[in-house]
């Protein structure tokens, strides 16, 4: 057991495409290589971040996220899987059936966004960091999210006119949450797929920080090295640990655990 309490983070924001599961991926592998014990936990039904990290495919795995969501708590020590891709890095893997998940929780839950927080108090302590990769939405898997987590980041595409569409609804969204879980803090936006040469990147920090708040310093810039990763499912620091993609994500750890000790 970690003396050190258990940093939950829930990486956020529904708009597709936007580098969440990348973010959610990489960041685990640079948390873990400076000496963190982590867990990451899919809730997005299509199970990106599991098919990356996890040594199996996500149909093969019996209980996922799913059935930890809507069962009893004996199922968490089934669910969490020590053995993946990734040194240091285990998995509660994500599944297609999430989606009817939200119908058998508003169904069955008296608290239907609160059923993951209870899971993870029995986690506390024997992991350094949680992060749980959201769906594009804001409905009851995100919400579980976000109930459970002490922190919250939103990536955001830079490079894309469209990159901040909706997130004053995630912002608000937050503020409900937090008469869930008044500990919820905000870390800030991440601006990925970033180039401060390009004038729409420049704008679109401009407005990420009136509109979340807070930027996290270190940005994600553009790379093909990101789907060479996913293909090989391996992180980035096994397919080139020199890259500038790399040490961003490696730069972002180090913030990370600066801005949450």
């Amino acid at each position: 057991m970690t003396s050190k309490s258990t940093k939950i983070i829930a990486v956020a924001n529904h708009k597709g495409g936007c580098g969440k599961t990348t973010t959610v991926v990489h960041l685990a592998s640079e948390l873990a290589d400076l000496g963190n014990k982590v867990l990451v936990i899919d809730l997005d039904p299509q199970a990106n971040a599991s098919l990356h990290i996890g040594s199996r495919h996500p149909s093969e795995v019996e209980t996922t996220s799913a059935e930890l969501l809507v069962g009893d708590l004996s199922l968490l020590s089934e669910a969490l899987e020590e053995e993946t891709n990734f040194k240091n890095v285990s998995l509660i893997y994500g599944s297609l059936t999430l989606g009817k998940t939200e119908d058998q929780l508003k169904d069955d839950s008296p608290r239907p966004s609160e059923e993951l927080a209870t899971k993870l108090e029995l986690l506390k302590g024997l992991y350094d960091f949680i992060l749980i990769d959201c769906p594009p939405s804001l409905k009851l898997l995100t919400s579980n999210a976000l109930a459970a987590s002490t922190h919250v980041m939103v990536p955001i595409e830079s490079g894309s006119q469209y990159g901040l569409y909706g997130v004053t609804d995630l912002i608000n969204h937050l503020s409900k949450i937090r008469r869930v879980n008044p500990e919820l803090k905000l870390l800030g936006a991440l601006l990925i797929k970033h180039d401060e040469r390009q004038n729409v990147c420049k704008l679109i920090r401009e407005e990420a920080l009136s509109q979340v708040g807070e930027l996290l310093k270190t940005t994600i810039p553009m790379s093909t090295k990101v789907n060479q990763a996913a293909i090989l499912q391996q992180p980035l620091l096994a397919v080139d640990k020199n890259a500038k993609v790399r040490k961003a994500f490696q730069e972002l750890a180090k913030e990370i655990i600066n801005r949450v000790e």
